[in-house]
């Protein structure tokens, strides 16, 4: 079982790709499932571009598919995503109040003293 370190660090590359971040966009901006087809069409790359994305999508538990008849239709996998944002959220919340507890960098904090 991998760490959290890991788990983080597996979904920020898995999200630090220009196009797999405009595959997350388009699922969640429209709130609903594609294919590969779809998603090749809307962003004018090749099927076989867009199925090594969602492969690492997948494999970092951000997506999950379904297959309904000949089409694997790809959507976002609620249980994972929950995961991801608590770790992440945690990450930052740590980071914002050693930064907002510094003397050395008030402005970090924005206010919050």
């Amino acid at each position: 079982m991998k760490d959290k370190t890991e788990q983080m660090a597996e979904v920020f590359k898995a999200l630090g790709d220009p196009t797999r971040l405009r595959i997350v966009q388009l699922l969640s901006s429209k709130r609903q499932v594609f294919c590969v087809g779809a998603l090749a069409h809307k962003l004018g790359i090749s099927q076989p571009a867009v199925s090594q994305h969602l492969k690492v999508l997948k494999n970092a538990g951000i997506l999950i598919a379904h297959r309904d008849g000949f089409h694997v239709h790809h959507a976002f996998s609620p249980d994972s995503l929950g995961v991801h944002k608590k770790l992440i959220d945690e990450l930052f919340k740590t980071a914002f109040e050693c930064c907002c507890q510094s003397d050395n960098d008030p402005s970090c904090c924005q206010g919050k003293k």
